[in-house]
């Protein structure tokens, strides 16, 4: 975490609920806001929908999104600081997978909602 995260941190952490019996702690709301910060970019909820398919490699990732690879690579590179991908290298390629299906289920969750109220 840089200085200027942890400041954030900080920061918010006197606003942050005190942990009762349904309150999770201050320390899992912070990670918890984290990871929703690392979904939060339309190109990286775009990544996640495409790998809960199935694994894929950059330059697939770049087909079927029709971005540039610097930017796939820059994504994926967020997600994987967040935990949410792992890559695996096979020869000369990485294969990019979600590291579980809850945080498909998130994203899913957030694009189905949205698409209920237009």
């Amino acid at each position: 975490m840089s200085a200027t995260q942890a400041h954030i941190h900080e920061d918010a952490a006197p606003d942050l609920p005190a942990p009762g019996p349904e309150t999770p702690g201050s320390a899992s709301l912070v990670a918890a806001g984290d990871l929703l910060r690392a979904l939060a970019a339309p190109v990286r909820i775009a990544i996640v929908l495409q790998l809960r398919t199935s694994p894929r490699c950059v330059h697939e990732l770049v087909d079927a999104l029709e971005v540039t690879q610097p930017l796939i690579s820059q994504h994926l590179r967020v997600l994987k600081a967040a935990g949410v991908v792992r890559g695996d290298r096979r020869g000369r390629e990485v294969v990019y997978r979600l590291v579980d299906d809850h945080l498909a289920h998130i994203v899913v969750d957030a694009v189905a909602h949205v698409e209920e109220e237009t």
